[in-house]
C-alpha cells in the first residue's frame, strides 16, 4: 500500500491556544521516531489563531491506526480534548 497524508484540524476554545500547542508540540518528537512516520508537524493557522493543524505523512491506514494507540498519542488526546471548540476534522489522502 502507498503513504497516506493526513491533514488533522485542531479547533481549540478562545484562551486556550498555548495550552493546545504544548500539547501537540510534545507529541512530534515521539511520532516522529515511529518507524512507520514521515512526516509529523503541527502548525498554528496565521489567519485563525485558534485553529492548528497536523500535516503528517505515515506508510498506510495500519500505521496511522497504531499510532492513535501509541502513548504519547493517547496524552496529547486526552489533554486536547477538552480545549476543543470543534471536534477533530480529520482527512487521510492519497496522491491522485
Amino acid at each position: 500500500m502507498s503513504q497516506i497524508e493526513v491533514v488533522a484540524i485542531v479547533k481549540v476554545k478562545a484562551g486556550k491556544e498555548a495550552e493546545a500547542a504544548e500539547a501537540m508540540k510534545a507529541c512530534v518528537a515521539p511520532s516522529r521516531a515511529e518507524s512507520t512516520n514521515h512526516a509529523y508537524t503541527p502548525h498554528r493557522d496565521l489567519d485563525a489563531p485558534d485553529t492548528m493543524i497536523f500535516i503528517e505523512r505515515w506508510d498506510s491506514r495500519e500505521a496511522l491506526q497504531a499510532h492513535m494507540e501509541t502513548p504519547h498519542f493517547k496524552k496529547m488526546a486526552a489533554v486536547l480534548e477538552p480545549l476543543l471548540a470543534a471536534p477533530l476534522a480529520v482527512h487521510i489522502l492519497q496522491p491522485l
